[in-house]
């Protein structure tokens, strides 16, 4: 059971309510110790007096702001927390704003909300319920080991969440900050809609558990190689620059690399990821999927759309035009098993089967949804993606 790393009250107009703040992230990243080299004797920090060398315990050490070279005025902590604002440790929120307006540059970090007791549920329920249906997020202020916070309270599906926020005098401005920006006449043209284009066919649904921090996983492959004695793998180099003159023919075969061979195709091949690799390994797959659409193209859909295992391009042809991201909503729409899943071409070819199955629910080959024969009662064996990473 995780503790809370502050406790206090929120407030929104005369209603107060008590509730614990919870970490909401945890770090994964390998920590190292500092030893010196050649040995394995540990590097330890003390803090020492600059004049003196000697070493000065913790409660001995106060803060100074310098005022003048070598003049520091002196703080106690005790007398940081008199001046504290807040002292009655309470969230009090000031106004409430869209959530959508707020820049994401704005968000820092992520606290979990919850109730300190089941008496205060009810209160607690109402304002996060309140939040949710008017979409909008509670700015407040308040006071946590000797820092005053910017925060935005936020509902989410049973619980509140509370995101500290930057200053606005601490984002920058990066019209003054960054060089070299581009005029607003580099983002149009055939090349812009390529690039839509390309988004549109690379989009999906957004599944986290998808994603993983591969550069620790890496991190602790080498300390294990090193460990074992073995030899340790060098990294692949980043991608060189796009040349300007070769980007319409880059953006075109992205696309049809993606629609062609799903995300995995994306991964694979040229770039050298983590996911399937591209049926030819690099550029001459986009030139190849662009001739099969060009063979295809103009033919009606065919008997095959219905068929319990249609093959690839035969009688899919409109369903091959969509994007990965319209398949996911027409599969939702049939309630497709198993779409979240699925590549592109999976959700093709399931979508197609639907095309053909009649009114009881059973396609032509007399199998239903779930691949059950209505005569035999056996069920035809399902292609699925791969399963998501635990």
């Amino acid at each position: 059971m995780a503790r809370a790393i502050w406790t206090g009250v929120i407030t929104f107009g005369m209603v107060t309510v008590p509730v614990g703040l919870y970490t909401a992230l945890e770090d994964h990243t390998v920590h190292f110790h500092q030893v010196q080299r050649g040995s394995a004797d540990r590097i330890r920090n003390k803090r020492v007096n600059e004049r003196t060398g000697e070493e000065v315990a913790a409660k001995d050490i106060v803060k100074g702001f310098e005022v003048a070279e070598g003049e520091y005025v002196v703080v106690d902590p005790d007398e940081l927390d008199e001046i504290a604002p807040g002292r009655s440790r309470a969230i009090d929120i000031s106004d409430f704003v869209d959530l959508g307006d707020i820049e994401p540059v704005y968000f820092d970090r992520t606290y979990y909300v919850a109730p300190r007791g089941e008496e205060y549920a009810k209160v607690y329920e109402l304002l996060r319920a309140a939040l949710a249906e008017t979409d909008k997020a509670g700015i407040a202020t308040f006071v946590m080991r000797g820092k005053q916070y910017l925060t935005a309270l936020r509902a989410e599906d049973k619980l509140l969440v509370l995101q500290t926020l930057h200053w606005a005098d601490e984002v920058r401005d990066p019209a003054r900050e960054l060089p070299d920006l581009p005029s607003g006449r580099a983002g149009r043209g055939k090349e812009r809609d390529m690039a839509v284009r390309l988004i549109d066919a690379l989009s999906a649904p957004w599944e986290p558990g998808r994603y993983r921090d591969t550069y620790q996983e890496k991190v602790r492959e080498l300390v294990r190689a090193k460990a074992e004695g073995e030899e340790v793998e060098a990294a692949q180099e980043a991608p060189r620059a796009t040349d300007v003159v070769d980007l319409m023919d880059l953006l075109e075969g992205s696309i049809e690399q993606a629609r062609g061979g799903g995300r995995g195709g994306r991964r694979g091949g040229r770039r050298g990821g983590s996911g399937h690799d591209a049926p030819d390994g690099g550029r001459d797959t986009g030139r190849d999927a662009r001739r099969g659409k060009q063979e295809t193209a103009g033919k009606p859909p065919s008997k095959a759309d219905g068929a319990s295992a249609p093959p690839r391009g035969a009688g899919t042809g409109e369903l091959r035009e969509l994007t990965k991201a319209e398949l996911y909503r027409r599969a939702t729409e049939l309630d497709v098993p198993g779409r979240s899943r699925m590549s592109r071409d999976e959700l093709v070819d399931e979508l197609a089967r639907a095309r053909g199955r009649d009114r009881n629910g059973r396609d032509r080959n007399g199998q239903d949804r779930n691949g059950q024969d209505r005569k035999t009662g056996r069920g035809r064996e399902r292609r699925r993606g791969p399963k998501r990473a635990a």
